[in-house]
């Protein structure tokens, strides 16, 4: 039996908890002890609280010593083989907890990278992720992005995320026209993202113009919160868009309403992988997405969707309008993406291959580490 212990800051819920709940329920259902530290008032602590192994413990800020000290004590007591920090604060909270350990042996330390942003070049960022003895890279080109960055090539390995498509497969398909006071027979088009600026939302809203002058009943739905809202917002108006977009905000049965959607759209401007394509995928819909960081690695341009370039609003409203104009299409895409992702990215192998990770790196851990910390910049 292998321990790992993992460590998510995050009081949201999006793709990467999803992501950490599915690795450690996974890990357990194999046989092996898996424990959570996750944000106190965080979604993933709630949806975790029927198992066990539950530390709730979330920093500050990103240097946050007092965090790191009480992390610290929790891994001299459960003495887990590796430490698996998912979120960047969770990785500067853990190196710094395991620089506590002067000469003692610690656990090995894994860092998940789900995001195509450079690291920082200071030296704080530097030093933490010199410390990892894994950065787990959720696609291929963040791994060449990480590399670049200076982690060697030897610490950089791709893991692409998972779904559970017979989970996915059980849920009801609901009415999405019904359920959200949609038009009857209106033709769908569905986002599923945070409403952040490098979701790309905006890029969408423009392409809906030329939408609807061919579709005119035609209906586009944001699904999720975030900082953009009041902009999004009054981009929809201005454009008026108010019949036609509509952001209806997180919904708790987003997958079975993705099942209602006639065509699924992701216009990131960056995007370590994009797990809601997947889910979108899972669900047999065809896609159509920018061709943003990890995502050419998912959607298979012209067999499971249409891949567009990032920013270029004509370009998306042309590749939506020939799925929603061409049924049997969609149906050929939806039915090639569900069994990509039942080959490529399912749950199960996402799991298998983290494990590997761990049993490869906790045998790696030397005795000694670094508990020095960088000096300020």
């Amino acid at each position: 039996m292998l321990f790992s212990l993992h460590v998510d800051t995050a009081v949201s819920w999006r793709g990467g908890q999803s992501q950490v709940l599915q690795t450690v329920m996974g890990l357990r259902a194999r046989g092996h002890r898996a424990a959570l530290v996750a944000h106190p008032k965080g979604e993933l602590a709630r949806r975790a609280q029927e198992g066990h192994d539950l530390v709730c413990l979330a920093p500050l800020h990103e240097v946050d010593f007092a965090a790191a000290l009480r992390l610290s004590r929790v891994l001299r007591e459960l003495k887990p083989a590796v430490v698996h920090a998912h979120d960047p604060h969770a990785v500067s909270m853990t190196a710094m907890a395991l620089s506590m350990f002067g000469r003692e042996r610690r656990p090995a330390f894994v860092v998940a990278r789900r995001v195509d942003f450079h690291l920082k070049q200071n030296s704080f960022s530097r030093w933490k992720y010199k410390l990892a003895d894994c950065v787990v890279c959720s696609s291929n080109a963040i791994r060449a992005m990480v590399v670049d960055d200076g982690i060697p090539d030897d610490r950089a390995i791709t893991v692409y995320e998972g779904v559970d498509v017979d989970r996915i497969a059980a849920i009801p398909r609901a009415d999405v026209h019904a359920e959200l006071w949609l038009p009857p027979h209106a033709p769908v088009v569905g986002n599923v993202a945070a409403l952040v600026a490098h979701k790309g939302q905006r890029y969408l809203i423009e392409a809906v113009p030329v939408i609807v002058h061919a579709l005119p009943d035609v209906q586009v739905l944001l699904f999720g919160e975030g900082e953009l809202r009041p902009q999004l917002q009054r981009q929809i108006k201005a454009l008026g868009l108010d019949h036609h977009v509509r952001l209806v905000g997180f919904q708790p049965n987003v997958l079975a309403l993705i099942k209602s959607l006639d065509v699924f759209v992701m216009s990131s401007i960056t995007e370590g992988l994009g797990t809601s394509i997947l889910d979108a995928m899972a669900s047999s819909k065809a896609v159509v997405a920018t061709d943003a960081g990890g995502i050419p690695e998912v959607v298979e341009h012209g067999v499971t969707g249409l891949l567009v370039p990032v920013q270029k609003p004509a370009a998306m409203a042309e590749a939506i309008l020939r799925l929603l104009n061409d049924a049997p299409l969609r149906a050929q895409m939806g039915q090639a993406g569900l069994e990509r992702v039942r080959v490529r990215f399912s749950v199960d192998r996402m799991v298998d291959e983290t494990l590997a990770v761990y049993e490869r790196v906790a045998g790696m851990r030397p005795s000694t580490g670094n508990g020095n910390l960088p000096p300020a910049d």
